[in-house]
């Protein structure tokens, strides 16, 4: 399936808008991660296990879009965006949101 943050392909031409598809995962940090993330807060730098977390979840949010996507029958899908907002305090929600086409 085509994927893509703008309005419209260069090259293929949009036959029928299909409507809203999204995909959301909610998240939540887990104790063993918080003791190496908390050491790595004392002397700096990446908190890899952090950005590991996030990129999974984004990872099945994008998933989660393309299936619902499938089942509308799109070829494509036009305006990907993604969201992060925190749901409570040690937990976050990816969301991600885009337009199912169809294409000629």
């Amino acid at each position: 399936m085509l994927i893509t943050t703008q309005d419209t392909f260069a090259d293929r031409e949009i036959s029928e808008t299909l409507g809203l598809v999204r995909g959301n995962v909610v998240r939540a940090r887990f104790f063993g991660r918080d003791i190496l993330a908390g050491l790595r807060m004392v002397v700096g730098g990446e908190v890899v296990e952090y950005t590991k977390l996030m990129a999974e979840a984004r990872e099945q949010a994008l998933d989660r879009m393309l299936e619902n996507a499938e089942r509308v029958g799109a070829d494509a899908v036009v305006t990907l965006r993604f969201t992060t907002s925190m749901v409570m305090q040690g937990a976050a929600e990816i969301l991600v949101t885009g337009t199912a086409v169809k294409l000629r």
